[in-house]
């Protein structure tokens, strides 16, 4: 009888010892990984704005070779600003481009998914609308050009006053830099100082001014 009673206790603890083995084996499994999926701009919201751009240009006398359009519902990690040649119907170019800090850190990318914007000086954000780029000058950033911005709308209005103009910025990168944002500043859209070497020749080889229209 001893002999059977020491048989049921070794498979009582070894019965325990599965079951123990069992349960940490069950709390150490870990959770899947999620991986944030990459935005991509939506050709056929670009195409339309294209539509509406090309009619207020001709209204206005601005270029009808081509527009720039911005679309800040985009992550600042990838590629919004697109060029858009009215001739071809299409996106020819696409950039990165900054937008304005507010009141986080200028220089790193704190709303890189959730810019705010204001017409109001001293506000460090960018302004939503449409506008002229017109007169070329020195820019102490980047490869030294600026394009001065009017604001034609109510919502940038005040771009003038805010010394807000299109220019490049050294930390500005050529790649996309998605899952980080792009550096922001006190509300300039800036691009890279390659960016910029292309589109600087074709806005100074226009005839008219031209228009660039940050939306969301």
């Amino acid at each position: 009888m001893k002999f059977f009673a020491v048989i049921l206790t070794c498979c009582c603890l070894l019965s325990c010892s599965d079951q123990s083995g069992k349960g940490n084996h069950q709390t150490s499994a870990s959770p899947d990984i999620q991986i944030e999926k990459k935005p991509e701009a939506d050709l056929s919201e670009i195409t339309a704005k294209a539509e509406e751009a090309l009619q207020f240009c001709t209204s206005k006398k601005l270029s009808t070779d081509f527009c720039i359009l911005i679309d800040m519902s985009l992550h600042s990690g990838v590629k919004r600003m697109f060029i858009w040649d009215f001739q071809k119907k299409s996106v020819i170019k696409k950039y990165l481009v900054g937008h304005g800090c507010g009141s986080n850190a200028w220089s790193l990318d704190g709303s890189k998914d959730n810019p705010k914007f204001s017409n109001e000086d001293g506000s460090h954000l960018s302004s939503l609308g449409k506008y002229k780029l017109q007169e070329r000058g020195y820019s102490e950033w980047g490869i030294n050009v600026k394009y001065l911005m009017h604001g034609l709308e109510e919502t940038n209005s005040n771009a003038l006053k805010r010394f807000i103009v299109f220019h490049s910025w050294d930390m500005m990168s050529d790649d996309e830099v998605f899952p980080k944002g792009s550096p922001e500043g006190w509300g300039c859209p800036t691009v890279s100082n390659n960016a910029m070497r292309e589109i600087d020749p074709m806005i100074k080889s226009s005839g008219k001014p031209i228009l660039m229209w940050i939306y969301l």
